[in-house]
C-alpha cells in the first residue's frame, strides 16, 4: 500500500496497545495519518480481510494467539475536537472520552459529563454505547460519520442505529466509526462541572484506577450489579496465574507483568461459574473478546 501515509506494522504485539497489557500479534497493524488516509487505506484493503478497529485497548480482551487480520488503530490519529454550534460538539473517534468530556466542561457545556469516566476513545464509546454514571453514548448523538467496506463515508442520523445497555445496532454496511456529532446544552451555572468533579473523585475512591484492567469486566444485570455479585460470592483478590479480581471493585479485573490472556479468560470464566452456581445470575460480559488462542 504505497499510497498511504500512516503506519504500518507486521506481527505488532497487540499487549502494547490493549488496557489489560496482554495479547499477541496483529498480521497487519495500520495507524493512519488522518480522516483521508484511512478511507485510502480501507480502500485498498481485501473485501474479505478481517478487520479491528482499536482505540485505546480498553474493553477488550485479544487473545494470546493473536488476530489474524488487520487492526486499524485509531487512537492518536483521529483526533480533531471542536465546537461546530452552540448546541453541537465534533469529536473524531480516535479521541478519547475524557478529553470530549474536559472539552465541554471546559466551555461551559452540560450533557456529557458522564464521558470523564469512559476510559476509551469515542469510536469504542459509539460502537458499544458505552456509559459511566448514569449516562450513555446514543442519547447524546445526533449524527455519525461512519465508513463503509469500499472505502465510502457518510453522515447517518442517531435514529438509524438501535442502541441499548451497553448494545449498539448499526446499519449492515457500517464496519466503522470516523467521527460523530453530540448535543450539549450551556452549563449556565456550574451545575454540571460540579457534578463530573464530584464523579471523578467517586471514581478514584472507588475504582482501581492507574491499573491495568478493561474497565467493568461484566455488564450489570437487571435491578443488580456484577461487582455485588462477585463480592457476594467471596470472590475478591481470587486470583489465576497474573490476573486477579480487584479488591477494591470486584468488577475489576486486574492484571500483573507477564500476565497471559489465558490467565484473564480462565479468570472471567471462573467467575461466571461460581457466581452461576452461587446465585443463579448469569454474567454476561461488557468487554469484547477477539483473536486466537495460543
Amino acid at each position: 500500500m504505497n499510497t498511504v501515509r500512516g503506519l504500518i506494522k507486521h506481527n505488532e504485539l497487540l499487549s502494547r496497545h490493549t488496557s489489560w497489557r496482554v495479547g499477541g500479534p496483529a498480521r497487519t497493524f495500520f495507524e493512519p495519518a488522518d480522516r483521508e488516509d484511512l478511507i485510502t487505506f480501507v480502500r485498498e484493503l481485501p473485501a474479505d480481510e478481517p478487520l479491528l478497529w482499536l482505540g485505546l485497548g480498553s474493553n477488550l480482551l485479544v487473545r494470546d494467539g493473536g488476530f489474524a487480520g488487520t487492526v486499524i488503530h485509531l487512537h492518536g490519529a483521529l483526533d480533531v475536537l471542536r465546537r461546530d454550534s452552540e448546541q453541537i460538539i465534533f469529536v473524531e473517534a480516535g479521541a478519547h472520552c475524557a478529553r470530549l468530556a474536559k472539552f465541554a466542561k471546559d466551555e461551559k457545556l452540560a450533557g456529557l459529563g458522564f464521558m470523564a469516566g469512559i476510559p476509551g476513545t469515542v469510536g469504542g464509546a459509539l460502537a458499544m454505547n458505552a456509559g459511566a454514571w448514569g449516562g450513555e453514548t446514543w442519547p447524546a448523538v445526533t449524527e455519525a460519520e461512519i465508513i463503509r467496506r469500499d472505502g465510502g463515508t457518510e453522515w447517518l442520523p442517531a435514529g438509524d442505529f438501535r442502541f441499548a445497555y451497553r448494545q449498539v445496532e448499526a446499519p449492515q454496511r457500517v464496519i466503522g466509526f470516523i467521527a460523530a456529532r453530540f448535543n450539549v446544552r450551556p452549563d449556565a451555572d456550574g451545575s454540571h462541572e460540579h457534578y463530573t468533579r464530584e464523579s471523578l473523585a467517586r471514581r478514584k475512591a472507588t475504582q482501581p484506577v492507574g491499573k491495568p484492567s478493561a474497565g467493568s469486566t461484566f455488564r450489570n444485570p437487571p435491578g443488580d450489579h456484577a461487582a455485588r455479585l462477585i463480592e457476594s460470592c467471596g470472590l475478591k483478590g481470587y486470583r489465576i496465574g497474573s490476573a486477579s479480581v480487584s479488591v477494591q471493585h470486584a468488577n475489576f479485573v486486574l492484571t500483573e507483568d507477564g500476565a497471559r490472556a489465558t490467565d484473564v479468560e480462565q479468570l472471567i470464566a471462573h467467575l461466571q461459574a461460581t457466581v452461576l452456581a452461587q446465585t443463579g445470575v448469569p454474567l454476561h460480559l461488557e468487554v469484547r473478546v477477539v483473536g486466537e488462542a495460543a
